[in-house]
């Protein structure tokens, strides 16, 4: 029985099996473009840049064209030489690429912002590393004219703060333009970064320095959000800024006991969400978080470094967003932020990416698929799978 059905396999004609492997190719084709290429379209096609409800907030000159449209994600961890493996850094880049740049074609923003992380091994690479890293990135990452990129600094970048040396973070800073205490004004938002990895308070030459440009730049927006006042000298010679409360921009959340409280299908898993955070080392020092309260009373912060999703509120008021982790290595449902800002208002919405186990799962059916049409084709099915091969051989005799 066997041996009939070898002979038969060796006495198809020759155009047949051409068309039949002709066939399969495109099959195999087909599902790589999809789940290669066409899922991130299909998947971030769906995601809408949120409405911003002012209400009566709004502003008679807040307009559409006034509304800020920015993209917020992190913890990329671009792999490195020490502990990246080809196939993995070739993986999970690829994935990054596609998302980033099916975003900035779908979506069009003005503006995104990467949370810290952006490298994995920038705390201990060598020069060459580094270069080899940062060109990766901008491959990856690049974005035309009419959209900034704007990269906040993390541990990862530049080390914890025992890891931390002035070298590292200019090394960074020339490459990001990235600057602890810059602020940061578009269409009159006022956007605060920090290196929040500066904000050990324990008086080193990088925090010190960190610190006291936090303190200028918080002197200046509390000048400008205070009515005129000839009597306030000490306001009278600061540079005015748009009076619009800031948005923080950090890499480590502020202080929070755990994940507990968070919520969502992104947050941090059951089995890890009341293990205690480490303060300066999972979250900013209670006293750090107090600090960059008090210096700019901002009315929303946004931090990554968990890499799960969380809110909260801050003296019960101030929101904080923790963004979920942008790569597939540390997620398997990987998201980023998109946010309608204007000077008065925000509103914030999620857009997930495609799940890689949903990606596995169509690989998987297809190469089971393949393999049932390829035994079907040459009859070699075993007797659950007669009806296949009877329709197959049928389409063939007609």
């Amino acid at each position: 029985m066997l041996s009939s059905r070898l002979t038969t396999v060796k006495t198809l004609p020759l155009k047949k099996r051409l068309c039949f492997l002709l066939k399969l190719v495109c099959f195999v084709s087909s599902v790589l473009i999809f789940c290669e290429f066409l899922i991130y379209y299909v998947v971030i096609f769906q995601c809408r840049w949120p409405e911003v409800k002012g209400g009566a907030h709004m502003g008679k000159k807040e307009t559409a064209t006034s509304v800020l449209k920015a993209i917020i994600l992190a913890d990329t961890h671009l792999l490195g030489e020490i502990k990246g493996h080809w196939l993995d850094k070739l993986r999970r880049e690829w994935q990054m690429e596609r998302s980033f740049q099916t975003a900035l074609w779908l979506l069009q923003p003005d503006i995104v912002f990467i949370l810290g992380d952006v490298f994995d091994e920038g705390k201990w690479s060598s020069p060459q590393a580094w270069a080899d890293d940062v060109r990766r990135f901008q491959k990856m990452f690049k974005y035309p004219v009419s959209t900034e990129l704007v990269v906040i600094v993390g541990n990862h970048d530049i080390g914890f703060h025992y890891e931390m040396t002035t070298y590292k973070v200019n090394r960074f800073e020339k490459v990001f333009n990235f600057t602890s205490g810059k602020l940061l004004t578009r269409k009159g938002i006022n956007f605060v970064i920090v290196n929040s990895v500066a904000m050990e308070g324990d008086g080193c030459a990088v925090c010190r320095t960190s610190e006291a440009k936090l303190v200028a730049l918080s002197h200046k927006l509390n000048c400008s959000q205070q009515k005129p006042n000839p009597s306030n000298k000490r306001c009278s010679d600061v540079e005015k800024l748009p009076a619009s409360e800031p948005i923080l921009l950090q890499h480590y959340p502020l202080y929070r006991k755990s994940d507990g409280q968070c919520s969502g299908e992104d947050s941090a898993p059951p089995e890890g969400k009341n293990i205690p955070f480490k303060e300066k080392y999972d979250v900013l020092s209670q006293e750090a978080s107090q600090k960059l309260i008090w210096w700019f009373h901002p009315r929303l912060i946004l931090s990554g470094h968990t890499h799960s999703a969380c809110e909260v509120l801050h003296v019960g008021k101030i929101p904080e967003i923790s963004v979920p982790s942008f790569s597939w290595r540390n997620r398997n449902n990987p998201s980023f932020i998109m946010g309608s800002i204007t000077p008065t208002d925000f509103s914030l919405q999620k857009c997930f990416l495609p799940y890689e186990s949903r990606v596995f799962t169509i690989y998987c059916a297809a190469g089971a698929l393949l393999v049932i049409l390829i035994l079907a084709h040459f009859q070699l099915l075993t007797p659950p799978f007669y009806f296949a091969q009877h329709l197959i051989s049928k389409r063939k005799a007609v």
